[in-house]
């Protein structure tokens, strides 16, 4: 093992770091959110537009804040290999890869589809597309010096350091593996450098430690004169413009080929780093006005600093926790965690940290429980309330959300609420509309939401759940529960969700009313939902959508569903038809917490190798399918391109002849059944969770009706 400049102290437990950790990821999201707005913009016009950056700009620039990043989702989805490939923590290359090709749906999620040799990650996955397996992917000698030295792999860093607290060999070793299916060169050392510095920064503050112990642990003459040439410069002056200045002439996007070269982008990270010092905001600041490319240096920024510095050094400055309320997007094809938070994120990373140190780690089973102060899981004063809203605030000393409330009498309400679907309708320019978003919704009607709230004074408020859901009209709806006069004290409330005719449930909110004024507040100390819907139905498309015609293409309910085959759209004479050229067209809703459930729909198979029906879908290439396939029916596993028959039986099915198909699992037993007759089963335990949908190999069907019912 190398031997360190500087002997930090040993970390004790994951338990002890992961306000760190929530930290880290906080900040990943607040300096993405900075530098988002104004990413493609020259340096020349953020200074004549805003002079410095030291706040969120996007209100100003009338563009939603949270919207879905390349930096978040790559971050938070290509580093799910750990989770998906359990054993002794040594995730190579070729396992991230796969991981890439399993959670991105081509032409729409995660990357920058610039195109084959003008975008890195774009190539990359085409590479892995084609069988070439990583490292080889990313590498040099395939793809070319320009090419493969670009900035991607330092910004998809950060959750490989985060997992390896207080051990930045281990983190270097990870970056390595997971930068190189895309990057070679001084872009993987680079990213390596500062996975060092991240994993180190949970036990070490120091700046001038974190760097001297990064350079030891990643060699490389270019990264080492590229960090001490930076360093200088910044010795030189207390004015960060004249190191960006010195940037320009050494080091600017002119000096490199490609669009988007590490070099340049790396010395703009630690001239935000070295030039200011503790302070959190004035660091995204610098990294954000400076230019260049502003979303992913602010987040590289933001993570390490807000490891460094704590959740103290985030609020040492103005609010920047509130605007952004732990949102973010995670896109990918696991539609149902399309929509997270940094909660949940931090949840995972814990869990991925503890596997790797052969340590327990208790955390929370609720989905949301708001265990960080100051945490709201994306909650935020509900923006419909339709009658004067009587929230005064939310806050979070630790023991769950504190939901205050003044006037709170006949006439107004007081209410609550958290995204359970992306907006489907469009918002904002510039690339920061709902169309980037491929996701499904987290709840869904006949779910069951329970909550535990507490009460601390007398009289209490009465408590109604409620939902929004959209049409296809872009209205919004909003379906309550009945109200439930809470007792001072600990509450357990649930409620069964209605039948929403197919419409998707796009927020989940709480609703305070009373008969007479009072003031106070309520905690929410837990809420969460589990398990596959009791029975979620979807009719005709015609039904669905009234106004449907042949050549309607998109509606608000298929949006719930991520597809990777090449043709999906609603037909007006069934459901659903789903067309792909190619081996595996998949299309899948639902989230990670469906377990035992039967889905299925009413087929005609049109000419197609194979087709049929999938469950516990955990991205497209992973996957559980009952098939009608080359006069057969099969039961299949499918994991990366390979496809194990547990089950077969002989069928004589005939092209254009229509059948009824119904997958059922349960625990290990997998069922299936065609027109209401048991066929075949297999048992078998790879996938235990995960959506439910369709599969197409080459060819097409059409889909009358779809149904998910809980076993």
């Amino acid at each position: 093992m190398t031997q360190l400049v500087h002997a930090a102290p040993r970390l004790e437990s994951i338990s002890d770091v992961a306000e760190r950790m929530y930290a880290g990821t906080l900040g990943k999201l607040i300096g993405v959110y900075f530098g988002r707005p104004v990413e493609g913009w020259s340096y020349q016009q953020i200074r004549e537009r805003f002079g410095t950056i030291d706040y969120f700009v996007a209100q100003r620039l009338g563009v939603p804040l949270i919207v879905p990043d390349d930096d978040v989702s790559g971050t938070f989805v290509f580093f799910r290999a750990l989770e998906d490939n359990p054993g002794d923590g040594a995730v190579d290359a070729r396992a991230v890869g796969n991981t890439w090709l399993n959670y991105i749906v081509e032409n729409k999620t995660v990357l920058w589809w610039g195109g084959l040799s003008r975008s890195t990650e774009h190539t990359a996955y085409l590479r892995l597309k084609a069988g070439i397996a990583a490292p080889r992917s990313g590498s040099i000698e395939l793809n070319g010096r320009a090419m493969a030295e670009q900035i991607g792999a330092q910004i998809f860093i950060d959750a490989w350091a985060m997992a390896s607290p207080g051990d930045p060999e281990r983190a270097v070793a990870m970056a390595r593996e997971a930068a190189s299916v895309s990057h070679d060169g001084l872009a993987v050392e680079a990213a390596c450098f500062l996975a060092a510095m991240e994993a180190l920064a949970f036990v070490e503050p120091e700046l001038n430690v974190l760097i001297a112990t990064g350079l030891e642990l990643v060699p490389g003459a270019r990264l080492h004169r590229l960090v001490e040439d930076v360093a200088n410069a910044c010795s030189r002056t207390a004015d960060w413009r004249s190191v960006r200045d010195w940037i320009e002439t050494n080091h600017g996007y002119s000096k490199y080929p490609g669009n988007c070269p590490m070099a340049t982008n790396h010395a703009a990270v630690l001239m935000a780093l070295m030039m200011a010092g503790d302070d959190f905001q004035r660091s995204l600041s610098i990294a954000t006005s400076a230019g260049w490319d502003t979303d992913c240096n602010a987040g590289n920024v933001g993570c390490l600093n807000g490891i460094r510095l704590g959740l103290a050094g985030i609020e040492a400055g103005a609010n920047l926790r509130s605007p952004v309320s732990d949102r973010l997007y995670a896109v990918s094809a696991d539609g149902g965690e399309c929509l997270s938070d940094a909660v949940r994120e931090t949840r995972k990373i814990m869990a991925a940290a503890a596997a790797l140190r052969n340590e327990h780690v208790q955390l929370p089973t609720a989905r949301f429980a708001f265990e960080f102060s100051g945490s709201t899981q994306g909650f935020t004063l509900h923006p419909g309330c339709g009658v004067e809203q009587s929230v005064s605030g939310l806050s979070n000393v630790g023991d769950g959300l504190t939901i205050g409330y003044q006037c709170l009498a006949p006439g107004v309400r007081g209410a609550v609420s958290v995204n359970t679907f992306a907006d489907p309708q469009p918002t904002g320019v510039g690339g920061t509309s709902y169309f980037e978003v491929v996701g499904s919704p987290s709840l869904y009607s006949s779910q069951t939401v329970r909550a535990v709230v507490h009460a601390g004074h007398e009289p209490a408020p009465r408590l109604s759940f409620f939902i929004d859901i959209y049409g296809d009209t872009g209205a919004i709806e909003t379906m309550r529960g009945p109200g439930q006069q809470l007792a001072r004290g600990l509450n357990a409330l649930q409620w069964d969700l209605p039948d929403t005719a197919g419409r998707p449930v796009y927020r989940l909110g709480l609703e305070l009313t009373s008969p007479a004024r009072i003031d106070g507040s309520v905690t929410l100390r837990e809420l969460d939902w589990s398990g596959a819907p009791r029975d979620l139905r979807l009719g005709r498309a015609s039904e669905l959508s009234p106004d449907l015609t042949p050549w309607t293409t998109q509606t608000v309910w298929l949006k719930t569903f991520v597809s990777s085959a090449a043709n999906f759209a609603p037909d007006y004479t069934t459901t659903f038809c789903i067309s792909h050229p190619e081996a595996n067209g998949v299309v899948t809703t639902g989230s990670r917490d469906w377990r035992d459930y039967s889905v299925s729909s009413r087929i005609t198979f049109n000419q197609q190798d194979g087709a049929g029906l999938v469950a516990r879908s955990r991205g497209h290439r992973r996957y559980y399918a009952a098939l009608l396939a080359a006069g057969k029916t099969l039961i299949v596993s499918y994991r990366d391109g390979n496809q194990t028959v547990l089950g077969e039986r002989l069928f004589d099915y005939a092209i254009d002849d229509t059948y009824e198909l119904e997958f059922q699992l349960e625990g290990r037993e997998l069922r299936l059944l065609i027109d209401g007759q048991p066929w075949i089963q297999a048992v078998d335990a790879t996938y235990t969770d995960g959506g439910a949908g369709f599969v197409v190999h080459r060819g097409a069907i059409l889909a009358d009706g779809f149904r998910v019912r809980a076993l």
